[in-house]
Parts: C-alpha cells; structure tokens; sequence
C-alpha cells in the first residue's frame, strides 16, 4: 500500500489561517448543500409514506393477517432463494470476467470489456422473452435465474473492473514474495481489494431482483413483485398490496443493513500519478483458448439469444409486423421520458453524493443508504404512491401526464445516479477544492469552478445509467403514461401479452439498439476511471 510522501522543507507554506478555514468548511456542510440533500431524501421517501397511510387506514390487525398468509410465506422463499442463487452467480460471472479483461493478456479485452457490459441494456423482460419464447424449459425458478444472472451480471463487472484497474499491484507482488502461490494471493489480495467493489455491485443486483416484475411475469415465477401487480391491477386490494409492499421494503431494509455490517472500513489509497505503476498482467498460456471460448459463450448466451429470438420472429411476422409509425412515434416519447429523467436524477444525486463524500458522518451515511430502499419498491407502488398524492392533495393535478411519470422515474432511478455521481466525486482529487477555500474563494465559486468539471464525466455517466434504466421500464409506465401514448416498453409488452411475437420483436430490437448506446459510454467510462485514485473499500 502506497503511503503518503512527507510534505517538502522547502517552498510556500499553507497559511495557518487558510488551513483551518478548510477543516472547519470540510468538518460542517453548508446549510444549502444539508437542506437540498434532506429534501430529496424526504422526495424519495414518498413511496413509503403510502404504504404507512395505506396501512394505518386498513388497521394493523387487518395488516397482520395479510402478512401472515401461507402465500406470504411461499412469496417470500420463492424471492430470497431467487436473490440468493442469482446474487452469488453474478459475484462469480462480473468478478472473473472482470479480472480477465483487466488482469490478464486476454486477447481483444477491449472489445470484451463494451460486449460483456450490453447486456445490461436489453430489459429483463426482452431476455425473459427471448429466452421463453423459443423453449418452455425456461419457465419458473431455473428460467428466472438464467434470465437475471444474464441480465443483471454487469452491476458486478462494472465496479470490480473499475477496482481491480486502480488496485496497487505492490501488494500481489509482496504476497507472492511471502511465498504465496497464485490462487492464495488472488484470494487474500485481490478479492481483498476489490471487496467493496463486489458488495457495492451485489447489493444493485439484490435490490433489482426484488422490484423486478415483467421477468418473472413472462416466465410464471411468482415473487412479491407480480402478487403485487395481481392484487392491485387484477383484485383491486390495496391493502394487500401495500401489505407485501411492506415486506418488500423490510427486505430491502435487511439488505442495507447487512451490506454495512459487511462492508469493512478500511482505505486502500494510492496518493497519485507519481506512485502509480502499471498492473502486470497474468499471462493466459494453455488457458487462453479455453477463456476465449467462455466469453463468447457468456456473450452468446446473455447477447445473441434476446437478439437472435428477436430477428426471428420479426421475420416469423413478416412485413406485417413491422409498424413504422408506432414504432417511431413509441420511441420519440420514450426518449423525452427518459431524457428527461435522467437529467432530474442525476441533479438530484449531486448534493447527496457532495454530502456523502465531502462531508462524511454517520448521519451523511445513513441518508445516502436511505436513498437505496426505493429500489426494493415495485416501479408499480412508486406509480400508486404518486397518484395518491396527486389524487389526494393535488385535486388530480399531474395525473397521468408526462411531469408525474418523469418525477416516478426519478424516484425509481434515483440509486443509480447516485452510482454514478457518487463515483465521480469519490475519484475527484479533493485537494484541488481545499486550495481553491484556503485561497479565500466562496463554496459556490469553488463548486462551480472546480468541482463541477472534475466530476463532469461522471455525471455524464450517471446520466447515461438513468438514461438507459428509462429506456426499459415498465411497470410503472403502465400506470403513469398518458392517455393516447405508448412508449417502446408498454408498446412491446402489449403485443407480447397478446402473443404477438413478430409484432412485438421490432420493439425489442429498436429498445437494445438505442439502450447499446448508452451502455457503451458506460462501460467506457468505468475504463476510464483513474488507477491513482482514492477508493473505499
């Protein structure tokens, strides 16, 4: 591990005065910065706010027994034994795959490194799709595990490639030195290092998994999600949708926790470029072949089946089920939705990754950690939650128009900006903004002059991230969108609810042809993260 160099006995020192106006600003946040980040948090909190109405107005007996119901107890091992196998897969697939491409001469491992990342712009519910319509044998527990490792894999790849990228190499060499062989010191140090990296990418897939639905729909696994969607679309109980909701959110509740009890509190720190050398990368040898072939099956499997299946029953359908004009007209709307969620989001984030970085306390943490329970909310009670609102104190104001279901998309979306801007402002040298206070320049100035270009790149990425999860949501644009307006989600489940697969495939392959974009400037931007800077484990 890199130590930090003494500082010279020559040259300008800093003035006394100008040091601790630094400790004292990094010490307390400002109000604005605290205000905002409190009321986002409290935005984002609505959800649940409506689900503790809802419940107090059913009664807590009535509460009770709903949850208490033999189909709870089915839902609820139905949906940890699902997390469970998937979450662990994932760790394995995105921490081996990660490490070849960086730690290794694999040949074309930039080429691998954008194609194992788009999988994660094609919708759970187009791989489900793909994977279902072409064999019954994808169906239930073993279907809706290869479907979300398949498409959920790269929320692990993407952090630990970024981690094994910036990690120390000193440390693998001084293990081997101490007579370690290869697997021990990839045990013991490698995954050591990237031990953040991999909890961070398992705890997005955990709480993905517990608000996916369309997937599990499409292959007849029943989890909480889609007894949710039953109750209150198909039944119209509110109470005993709001009742599993609860359970939902407890889960996700018990997820954070045990992510932080996890986590370890240690830094690995590398001071900068001048202590920076490159990672030797493990030659293959005889291992080389058997590799390549595992990725292209890997790439195969969770890229060629969704794609493949699409074009053939595009072509199964004929011209017949190619509609140009939905097709454009669902496409335009789903990329003002999701542009513009994106930028909310990701304005959103900001302050709270600011706080959360800059100004690090346990009650900085505890809100941030906050933020992460709407991803264990169904896109469906996020959508119920705002219709209430706007039904209730707004007089139907917003109801169903494009401002409400952008605000949805916000709140549901809202953890991966964070993601990315959190990134960014971790890996941004913090020096820069205390020279820039010790030099006498107000918060404001320095936020703008210095700190905003230095996470530029990350917001840009946090936009995409946003960008691309609005591209393929669905179940609360099923509530949400406008009267007369169907975007490429809604459009495609529509015609694959009817079993029209060559007149749902078009929408299939326009949603993963416009999400590889995105996903491609994502997955550069994780290559690109500096290698000197500083990172929590």
């Amino acid at each position: 591990m890199a130590s930090v160099a003494s500082a010279p006995t020559t040259g300008p020192r800093s003035h006394p005065a100008g040091s601790a106006i630094v400790a004292a600003r990094r010490k307390a946040p400002s109000w604005i910065l605290l205000g905002i980040s409190c009321a986002v948090a409290l935005v984002l909190a609505a959800p649940l706010v409506f689900l503790l109405l809802e419940a107090r107005g059913a009664g807590a007996g009535t509460v009770a027994s709903l949850i208490w119901r033999p189909l709870t107890k089915t839902l609820l091992w139905n949906t940890v034994r699902l997390t469970v196998v998937v979450t662990l897969l994932c760790a394995i697939i995105g921490t081996v795959a990660a490490w070849f491409v960086e730690c290794t001469d694999l040949p074309f491992r930039r080429v691998w490194a954008v194609l194992v990342v788009i999988p994660f712009a094609i919708p759970d519910f187009v791989v489900s799709f793909g994977w279902s319509s072409l064999s019954t044998w994808v169906q239930g527990f073993r279907g809706a595990v290869l479907v979300m490792t398949l498409a959920v894999y790269p929320l692990v790849y993407l952090p630990v490639a970024a981690s094994f990228r910036s990690a120390d190499p000193g440390q693998e060499e001084a293990a081997r030195s101490l007579g370690l062989g290869r697997i021990q010191t990839f045990v013991r140090v490698t995954l050591r290092q990237a031990q953040g990296a991999i909890l961070g990418g398992c705890l997005l897939v955990t709480l993905v998994i517990l608000a996916e639905y369309g997937a599990f729909e499409i292959l007849g696994y029943q989890t909480f999600t889609t007894e949710i969607f039953t109750e209150l679309q198909v039944s119209f109980s509110v109470a005993t949708a709001c009742a599993l909701s609860l359970v939902l959110v407890v889960l996700g509740i018990f997820v954070l926790g045990g992510d932080l009890l996890v986590r370890g509190t240690g830094r690995v720190v590398r001071t900068g470029a001048f202590a920076q050398r490159a990672n030797r990368r493990h030659a293959l040898g005889h291992a080389r072949l058997p590799v390549l072939l595992a990725f292209v099956a890997l790439v195969g499997l969770a890229l060629g089946v969704p794609i493949g299946s699409s074009i053939y029953w595009m072509f199964q359908g004929g011209a017949a089920s190619i509609s140009g004009v939905s097709i454009l007209s669902a496409g335009w709307h789903t990329a003002i939705y999701s542009g513009s969620t994106a930028a909310l989001a990701t304005l959103m984030a900001l302050p709270v990754a600011l706080l959360a970085v800059r100004h690090d306390s346990r009650a900085a943490r505890l809100l941030e950690r906050s933020t992460y329970l709407v991803l264990a909310m169904p896109g469906l009670v996020i959508a119920l939650a705002l219709s209430y609102f706007a039904e209730r104190y707004a007089g139907g104001f917003g109801y169903q128009t494009a401002s409400l279901l952008v605000v949805a998309y916000s709140i549901l979306f809202f953890p991966l900006a964070l993601v990315g801007v959190r990134t960014s402002v971790a890996y941004a040298p913090v020096g820069l903004e205390e020279a820039a206070q010790s030099l006498g320049a107000r918060r404001l100035a320095v936020f703008r002059r210095v700190t905003l270009p230095l996470v530029g790149p990350g917001l840009a990425a946090a936009f995409c991230l946003v960008f691309l999860a609005g591209l393929t949501e669905l179940t609360a644009t099923l509530v949400l969108v406008p009267t007369g307006v169907q975007t490429l989600s809604t459009q495609f489940w529509a015609y694959q609810q009817n079993y029209s697969y060559g007149q749902a495939a078009p929408f299939a392959l326009v949603i993963i042809a416009v999400a590889a974009v995105p996903s491609y400037v994502i997955a550069r931007y994780f290559d690109r993260l500096p290698a000197h800077a500083r990172r929590s484990t």
